[in-house]
């Protein structure tokens, strides 16, 4: 059996030519958020803590954004393996509509009412004014990178990898070069400080979403759709919510449930807060990897599934899980080695170093868990257009399991962060019980390209 799964290059084949341009990309975008908490880390706590809390705005909308382009992902994977362009073009007309809507209401509230939003996190003014000045002026690349978000989900879907990779390379690396200059004041520009890290984030953004677009049609993606291709009539926008809103309602209360945690952690403290957003991190970092991995799987399931292989589709599922598994259980061995090299390279009071050196040890052991949920809730449920059991399982481990752990964890045992880090982790493993079976009866398949036309 082992040498039958080494042997299949067909499959080592496509899973490669698409996870390794999806994990370069999840690579870079971890790395350019770890050395933006480096380089904001230089200016102490406060400045950690500020930047952390603004990016849960653009975090909430990013998972919100991630939700629509999963439900619409589903379509375009299984439209792609059927060879129906003009269906794909019309489902991604739904997305860029559904995607521009949600950044221009966040948009709204970043720039204009950035100290309430963040008020909902932490009672620390300073903090508040930092994150403020910060939100106001990042607020605005909120709308082009939802439309850079929606571009790139229609390109992977359509297993086009290479385009959305090398373009967010290049925004992330101009990242951090503008942020080298303005927060820092290097080079003769200003000393700006967390400010100077807003403005190099949107101006990133930016030409980014100006970048993926032109290339999109310079090269005749899938994406490169006429205005006229994009529109929809009202009874496909319903057939096509019908499976994809479950998926964006379950990131959303998913996105609630993290921002309630975040919000948890805050109110135990600065230190506590510092110490969850330098193990998100290290978190960010060690998860590129299944990242990439779940996405692959989520395109090539679909595309089979379209198809018409579903056998095929649930035989790759199972390959899937059996690569996340064994790559979890290596990396969170690394995870758990190097946690005093990682931590020794921020500037942090002893508190917080003990406790994100706890936190990154329940990680590491856990890592597997949420790895198995991971590729089994994006990469099989999804692609099958099994949405409805996933957001019900996923609220149920939310707000049933996760979210009263934490409150109790917090505010009854009165327990540290890395305790109550721990509890939080309950659902995942509650998430992984109820979910095992579904995917053993293969009611999660789906193919949606034969009912929804």
């Amino acid at each position: 059996m082992v040498t039958k799964f080494f042997q299949d290059r067909h499959f080592f084949s496509a899973f490669l030519t698409i996870a390794i341009p999806i994990t370069i990309q999840q690579f870079f975008s971890a790395l350019t958020g770890m050395l933006d908490v480096l380089m904001v880390g230089q200016l102490g706590e406060t400045a950690i803590a500020s930047l952390g809390l603004a990016n849960q705005i653009f975090f909430l909308l990013t998972i919100l954004i991630f939700g629509i382009n999963s439900g619409i992902a589903i379509f375009t994977a299984q439209y792609w393996g059927k060879g129906d362009i003009y269906n794909l073009r019309r489902v991604m007309g739904i997305g860029l509509t559904l995607c521009s809507a949600v950044a221009i209401i966040y948009s709204i509230a970043a720039i204009f009412f950035p100290e309430k939003v963040l008020g909902f996190y932490t009672n620390d003014q300073e903090v508040i004014d930092l994150g403020s000045n910060y939100l106001r002026i990042v607020g605005f690349s909120y709308i082009p990178t939802a439309i850079s978000l929606a571009f790139a989900s229609v390109l992977r879907s359509s297993q086009n990898v290479r385009l959305p990779m090398l373009v967010t390379i290049f925004a992330l690396s101009l990242k951090i070069f503008l942020n080298f200059l303005l927060i820092f004041g290097n080079l003769g520009f200003p000393k700006l400080g967390v400010e100077g890290a807003a403005i190099g984030t949107m101006i990133a953004r930016t030409l980014e979403f100006i970048f993926i677009v032109y290339l999109s049609y310079r090269y005749r993606t899938a994406a490169a759709a006429k205005i006229r291709e994009l529109k929809f009539s009202f009874v496909f926008f319903k057939k096509v919510l019908w499976t994809s809103l479950p998926a964006a309602i379950n990131e959303f209360f998913w996105s609630m449930g993290i921002t309630t945690y975040n919000a948890v952690y805050a109110h135990i403290g600065t230190d506590a807060i510092a110490a969850i957003n330098i193990n998100g991190t290290i978190e960010n970092m060690s998860f590129v990897i299944f990242i990439g991995l779940a996405n692959s799987c989520a395109i090539m399931i679909g595309n089979q599934i379209g198809a018409g292989r579903e056998d095929l589709a649930y035989e790759y599922g199972k390959r899937f899980m059996i690569l996340g598994i064994s790559s979890a259980l290596i990396i969170g061995v690394l995870v758990i080695l190097l946690r005093p090299l990682v931590l020794s390279l921020y500037n942090i009071q002893a508190e917080s170093y003990r406790f994100a050196y706890t936190i990154l040890l329940i990680y590491g052991l856990t890592m597997w868990i949420r790895v198995s949920n991971l590729i089994i809730f994006i990469g099989l449920l999804r692609s099958g257009g099994d949405t409805r059991f996933a957001l019900i399982l996923e609220m149920c481990s939310i707000w049933l399991i996760g979210v009263p752990s934490a409150l109790i964890g917090a505010f009854v045992l009165d327990w540290p962060v890395f305790g109550v880090y721990a509890l939080v982790l309950s659902e995942e493993i509650f998430k992984l019980i109820f979910v095992l079976p579904r995917v053993k009866s293969k009611k999660w398949i789906n193919n949606l390209t034969a009912v929804v036309t």
